[in-house]
């Protein structure tokens, strides 16, 4: 969880598929399509709108996310510092497409931190909740799944880590957080990223 992009990317879908005549209230939302890879959420759409989306919505929705992240997106507070401070190795492993990942840490200044270690669920067959993508992450890490901790902010997210054979932290700390879907998950839930290194000292 490094930049809050969630808020951002619904209202652009939400505005998206208005446009495709496909009304879903923010809320809904939120809960149909939070934590799922884009191509989970265009299927989503289609079937409930009955019918396939548009040839070139995939175009049209990318080029207004891009342009809300590049107006709005910010990193989570504090997380730079964590990571600068933090001497274990890291990595990201998002259900967001590459293209996304590496325009929103980009655009918030956190890509040079990561690189070379920024994961997609496109490179995995199965998508969260199922472990693939945090088991080809560690694998590229060459690290244990039972030695990797994941800070995920999604239940989808914690539930992968659960099946990876990995110890989760559920951060709460954003707009869109669910302490309770987190906590239900089995996450330990923290909500200020600068509490992140002493947590990690006790796991």
């Amino acid at each position: 969880m490094l930049v809050d992009s969630e808020p951002l990317a619904h209202r652009a879908l939400c505005a998206s598929l208005a446009e495709e005549g496909l009304e879903i209230p923010f809320a809904e939302a939120v809960r149909t399509f939070k934590g799922r890879t884009f191509r989970e959420c265009l299927e989503r759409a289609s079937a409930r709108l009955g019918r396939p989306l548009a040839g070139d919505f995939a175009a049209r929705h990318r080029q207004r996310l891009f342009a809300a992240f590049e107006r709005e997106l910010q990193p989570v507070p504090g997380v730079r510092e964590v990571l600068l401070a933090l001497s274990v190795p890291r990595c990201v492993a998002s259900s967001s497409d590459p293209e996304r990942l590496r325009t929103s840490l980009g655009l918030t200044g956190l890509l040079p931190l990561f690189e070379g270690r920024v994961f997609s669920a496109a490179q995995v067959a199965r998508p969260k909740p199922h472990p693939d993508l945090f088991w080809h992450a560690a694998a590229h890490a060459g690290v244990a799944p039972s030695r990797c901790i994941v800070i995920e902010d999604s239940e989808l997210g914690v539930q992968a880590a659960h099946a990876a054979g990995m110890r989760a932290l559920g951060f709460a700390g954003t707009e869109l957080a669910d302490s309770s879907a987190l906590e239900r998950a089995g996450a330990r839930v923290f909500h200020d990223m600068r509490e992140l290194p002493a947590l990690l000292q006790k796991l």
